[in-house]
């Protein structure tokens, strides 16, 4: 029997579920997985999954906190129960996301992660299994970079552009995820036209940056995320990682197709590249020339806390 190509795709790239879902995980068998707040909000909603909100409210309602003190330490509790009923199916790593409204603030992102980290240890969770997500902004590249230092990884999310890769690179992150699909979707909108394949914005600028790592010998992993169709995933097929939701895992294991690598170190060691640095002034003046990064960065970051807000709304429900 052919082998399927989620199951050839694993043979030279790391699959991660981008899902809150923890029966898409077991289905799919992935390495890591990862979570967002809209994902959390979709599981939260769900019957299935209820009871894990449920008992965060029931741990801390009646305690010493009280009132927006109260929520946040259910939402963040929220955040560990999911992260550990994950870390049961999942091999590897789970990547756990800070608040996005503490995107322009460093020392509040540094704060939060310290927090979150510590309830895992609690839990007896190492901190090898945890990324602390965070937006590719300056103030949350800082913050990783101070992070990384205490031996805290990080999940660099939200990254448009070859700016913010170069500049996670330098702070020694451990890991990006690069949003192919929001890319794509920016071009299509702004341009009327279709992409596909080798030709898609968002994979060409995934390739950019994993030739730029390999070619100058960075430790970054970068994990490809937010695919909008197969051909997406399978032009990346070699990347450090790729995080794809079940719906594309579905569609890999339900073909036998060959599927060849399309990225490779060796060939990104011979491309013919400058190395660059940026400064937080170089580095906001060119993110702000590129109008996609820019507007991308901006509504994630917008979405994300928005459905923190939402979330909000049904531990308050709860908690009565």
């Amino acid at each position: 029997m052919s082998a399927t190509q989620l199951d050839q795709l694993k043979e030279f790239t790391t699959v991660v579920a981008d899902t809150g879902d923890f029966e898409s995980m077991k289905a799919y068998q992935p390495r890591d997985a990862t979570t967002n707040p809209s994902l959390i909000l979709q599981a939260a909603a769900k019957p299935e999954y209820r009871h894990l909100v449920e008992q965060a409210v029931s741990e801390l309602k009646g305690g010493s906190l009280t009132g927006e003190a109260l929520t946040e330490a259910v939402l963040d509790r929220i955040l560990i129960l999911f992260g550990l009923e994950i870390l049961k199916i999942v091999p590897g790593r789970v990547s756990t996301e800070v608040d996005a409204r503490l995107s322009f603030d460093t020392e509040a992102t540094v704060a939060k992660a310290r927090e979150l980290i510590a309830a895992y240890a609690k839990e007896g969770i190492s901190k090898d299994r945890v990324l602390i997500k965070i937006a590719s902004t300056w103030e949350g590249i800082k913050a990783a970079e101070i992070l990384e230092k205490e031996g805290i990884h990080c999940n660099l999310t939200l990254l448009f552009s070859f700016a913010q890769a170069v500049a996670c690179a330098e702070a020694g992150v451990q890991l990006i995820s690069p949003f192919v699909g929001r890319i794509l979707d920016w071009f299509k909108a702004s341009t009327g036209q279709t992409y596909e394949g080798d030709a898609d914005p968002g994979v060409i600028s995934v390739k950019q940056i994993y030739t730029y790592y390999k070619k100058f010998g960075y430790k970054t992993e970068i994990m490809g995320a937010s695919f909008r169709n197969k051909g997406e995933i399978l032009s990346l097929a070699g990347c450090d990682l790729l995080t794809i939701s079940p719906g594309l895992l579905g569609e890999l294991q339900a073909s036998t197709e060959p599927i060849e690598r399309r990225l490779t170190a060796e060939a990104a060691a011979s491309a013919d590249l400058k190395k660059v640095s940026f400064d937080e002034k170089s580095f906001r003046y060119s993110f702000n020339e590129d109008a996609m990064a820019t507007e991308k960065t901006a509504q994630g970051i917008r979405g994300f806390a928005a459905d923190i807000v939402k979330l909000e709304k049904l531990v308050n429900d709860i908690i009565g």
